[in-house]
């Protein structure tokens, strides 16, 4: 009683698709497929600028800084 059956998502695809047209359609999902596209591309991109910072900044590579000198305490006895 209270679910919806194959028939009634049907009936609400065909009045969407008589409101929006087959066309505009077929533009929003390859809008939203770009747009998924995008999303991924980013993402690994900035896996890829984690890993580079990191191995930037690790100890003994070209670009890391300098390690800090341990200072060295003298008490004077006089």
């Amino acid at each position: 009683m209270g679910g919806l059956s194959i028939w009634h998502w049907l009936v609400v695809l065909a009045a969407i698709t008589l409101i929006f047209g087959v066309g505009r359609i077929g533009n929003v999902m390859g809008e939203v497929g770009k747009g998924i596209k995008n999303f991924k591309q980013a993402m690994s991109e900035d896996e890829t600028k984690k890993t580079e910072d990191a191995s930037m900044s690790a100890p003994g590579s070209l670009n890391a800084p300098a390690p800090e000198q341990q200072q060295k305490t003298t008490i004077n006895q006089g």
